[in-house]
């Protein structure tokens, strides 16, 4: 795709090594003081809020809070407090609300309760000036600067990153600082290695269905990407989880519904595995991401990213290709991907 036809959104796709690097270099001491503040309250549980793309960076957090501190994480009902009036227990909960605009007023409600009953507030947002800001004990802002196209693509690689930052900051492990440090390199990376994804996107245009699928960290990979791809193509994607994937839906397999796999590595998944040679055996078209080259060899369409990123760090890297995949399959099929119809880049829900 030539540079004089890039849309917004590509080049919002393109400024993310450097959104990133500027959260990390300027995001830190917020990160660590409200990581200080979460430490003596010694919160119970997590709770987090979030709609659309930022309710799919809630996902990794959801996993980033379990998997590295032992915490139990829920994503957040809205409904309960909004339309049922109902006050779950918060008083020993981490409540996170995310959202790039700190509009939604259902997330909003989420962190004013949590906040009346005296739970650890903290709102990740790009606008430090927003209702959600103003619920919240703490702030840690995303600094991805304006975002222009519609469909989240900077913000949403800056929410996942203010949650790693805050992970780390709670473990104070400066190793987990340093492999922190490398992401916006191995996003740089996953640009350049996937530089003509775009243009072969192309040959999926005439699907109007894609099954994607992922575990784990790169759950949140899964979700959001079926999200891009439905918002900028109109294509009816499914996501998920490999393990659910396994109960029942796996009869959808066959060759006019391509699959897309997201497998990256350290972590094999064996029933993710399975799962593509299943697609290959019932002809089912295969998109890989992946770093793991016995993964890619099985796809006719390879998305290679980076390897040596850590598993706890893969959807900051992963979700590029991805990206760019749904750019150009938006383009090839004649969608709008900076502004697709019928929808807007803020939206208030209650």
């Amino acid at each position: 795709m030539s540079s004089s036809s890039r849309t917004t959104f590509e080049a919002e796709i393109r400024e993310q090594p450097e959104v990133l690097a500027r959260l990390l270099q300027a995001g830190r001491p917020a990160a660590e003081q409200i990581a200080a503040a979460i430490r003596r309250r010694a919160p119970a549980f997590a709770l987090l809020a979030a709609r659309g793309s930022s309710d799919n960076a809630a996902r990794y957090g959801q996993y980033l809070l379990g998997a590295q501190h032992g915490l139990v994480a829920a994503l957040a009902a809205p409904s309960l407090i909004t339309q049922y009036e109902a006050r779950p227990a918060l008083q020993s909960a981490l409540v996170i609300g995310i959202s790039q605009s700190g509009q939604s007023p259902d997330i909003v409600a989420v962190l004013d309760e949590g906040r009346r009953q005296g739970g650890v507030c903290v709102a990740i947002t790009n606008d430090p000036g927003s209702p959600l800001a103003r619920a919240a004990e703490f702030v840690l802002p995303q600094l991805a600067g304006d975002e222009r196209a519609v469909a989240a693509t900077k913000t949403y690689s800056t929410q996942l990153m203010a949650l790693a930052m805050l992970s780390a900051s709670l473990s104070s492990d400066e190793r987990l600082w340093a492999a922190l440090e490398q992401i916006p390199a191995q996003v740089e990376a996953a640009l350049a290695l996937n530089a003509s994804t775009p243009d072969a996107a192309a040959s999926f245009r005439t699907h109007e269905r894609l099954v994607v699928v992922g575990r784990g960290f790169d759950l949140a990979t899964v979700l959001e990407l079926t999200l891009k791809i439905k918002e900028t193509s109109g294509v009816m994607a499914d996501g998920y989880s490999s393990a659910d994937f396994h109960h029942g839906p796996k009869a959808l397999l066959e060759s006019r519904i391509p699959l897309l796999a997201v497998a990256p590595g350290p972590h094999v998944f064996e029933e993710l595995d399975a799962l593509l040679e299943l697609a290959r055996s019932r002809r089912a078209p295969l998109i890989a991401i992946s770093d793991r080259p016995e993964v890619l060899g099985l796809a006719g369409l390879q998305l290679p990213s980076p390897a040596g990123v850590p598993g706890w760090l893969s959807p900051l890297v992963t979700i590029v290709p991805g990206q760019l995949f749904a750019l150009g399959l938006s383009v090839a099929r004649g969608g709008q991907p900076d502004a697709p119809a019928g929808l807007s880049k803020v939206t208030h829900t209650r």
